[in-house]
Formats: C-alpha cells, structure tokens, sequence
C-alpha cells in the first residue's frame, strides 16, 4: 500500500465554497482520496472527518484511517473541512460534509465505488460532524443545475469513534460546542445539534465505539446514540472498551505501542457483514 494519496486534495466547490471568508487553505474545504490496490478493491467507500474539537484536524485520524481501511480494499476520503478556528461556525461543517458525500457519489464510477457503499467515519468532534450527517441528511435536489447537488448525502453505515454526541447534556464537550456553534448557542440549536435527539428511523446502522477511560469525551455520548438507535429500530453495534485514552485513533494501550487497539479488528469484522469488506 501507497503511503501517499492517490491524488491531490480536490475542493468541493471549485468556484469557492459558500460562506467562505477568504481564499486561504483554511476557507477551502476538500476531501484527498486515498484508493486500495485494485486487485484488492471491494467498491466500498469511506468519506472520514477527523476530530480536533472543531479547531483543528487530527492527522492521525484521518490519513492514518485512510491507510488503514485501505488495506482491507476500502477506498477513503479524507474531509478537510472548515474550523471554528477559522471563524467558520455551523452550518458551514455541515454543509461540507454533505457536500463530500454527495461529491464522492458522484464520481463514484470513475473511483470504482459502488455509490450504495458509501459510509461515513468520524472521531471525537468528527464524530459528532460524522453523526450530525446520518441524522440530517437528504435525497439531493434532482433539477440543481450542478450534478454533485442532485445526490443523496445520506451515508449508507455510519462509524464513530469515541464521538461528541450530546450538545446540552452535562455530557457535553464543551470545547466542541463552543468552536462549532459560538459560546451563546440558542437553546433549539443545542437541540437539534444533539445527535442522540436527532435520530430517525432512517438514520443509518452505525458501529460505535468508546473507552471507559475516556475522560474527555464520556462514554455516555456513544450510549446515548446507541440507545436512541436502539429507540428507532436501527442495528447497531456497540464497544464499549475498558482501555484507551481519548483521541487513541488506531493505536492499543500505552503498554503495547505497536498493536492497533481491538476496535480495529472488530468494525472489520462489522464491515464484512455489511459487504464493505470481503
């Protein structure tokens, strides 16, 4: 496997993102696609949001993800999108994020992607953008003059990694809240930015995943969203691990630096059943 993308980081709107502030790296949102070998390709794909609080972007939950799922045929996508940090507050995240999948849908010929397997995977803040796409989702506008604007945005699997769920609940990251929304967020927008009160029965079937050692992010987030799943008749699969910090990406307990940590093996595992991987 290549340890460099396939291409370049594409910009999902090549005439300018709307809303931007500038026309500096940080006011264009892009997705840098990281493809398998092709005799190894499944045609599934995964569009992945890295965390960082909203302030930044964790490269290792992102490219290193990428590199990961690679491996077992899965072709990534990595969301570089528009930060708090910037001066970018909701909706821009999510239009960038709706604006990726329905991107990689419609280039999903030419990628080799069946356009059915198409999920979504975020950790910590990404989770929470990850969520906030399989709660808010749509079919497209069929008559949009640009192509990209007629697809779905809507994930066929969702998978979160110790993700930020809840926005008003004491279980809250602050952090989080803030750089998306702005310190003084309307009681309604807490709401409907709180993704385990978001969900539907056509959120899709997620794999979460969290740690009892997480003290940054509570592991309360993913039993919230689980239960919600639970709620609404949604399949899900849910880990709920004894170790591992937050942010931990890929990697095992601090005691065995070089083993990736089980979740690993186990959303595989998941992914086989749901035909993302052989």
């Amino acid at each position: 496997m290549s340890n460099c993308p396939s291409s370049a980081a594409i910009p999902l709107w090549p005439g300018g993102a709307p809303g931007a502030l500038g026309q500096a790296p940080a006011d264009i949102p892009t997705i840098t696609p990281y493809l398998p070998a092709p005799d190894n390709a499944t045609g599934a794909a995964l569009l992945i949001c890295p965390g960082g609080a909203y302030w930044d972007l964790a490269p290792h939950e992102g490219e290193a993800y990428a590199r990961f799922f690679n491996q077992s045929g899965i072709a990534c996508f990595v969301l570089a999108y528009r930060l708090g940090s910037n001066g970018y507050h909701y909706p821009v995240q999510h239009l960038d994020v709706s604006r990726a999948m329905r991107y990689i849908r419609a280039h999903a010929s030419p990628w080799g992607i069946d356009p059915r397997r198409i999920g979504i995977i975020g950790s910590s803040a990404g989770g929470h953008l990850a969520s906030m796409l399989l709660t808010h989702f749509d079919a497209g506008k069929p008559a949009d003059a640009d192509p990209i604007e007629r697809q779905s945005s809507r994930p066929d699997l969702g998978i979160l990694c110790y993700p930020v769920i809840a926005m008003q609940s004491i279980e809250a990251h602050g952090a989080s809240r803030d750089n998306l929304l702005g310190p003084d967020a309307a009681p309604e927008l807490l709401t409907y930015l709180s993704s385990e009160l978001q969900v539907t029965p056509a959120t899709p079937r997620c794999f979460l995943l969290h740690t009892w050692e997480d003290a940054l992010v509570k592991a309360e987030n993913s039993l919230m969203f689980a239960a919600a799943l639970r709620a609404h008749g949604i399949p899900f699969d849910l880990h709920i691990y004894e170790k591992g910090a937050h942010g931990m990406g890929l990697d095992g307990p601090p005691d065995q630096p070089a083993r990736l940590h089980p979740w690993t093996r186990d959303c595989l595992y998941w992914l086989k059943t749901r035909q993302f991987v052989n």
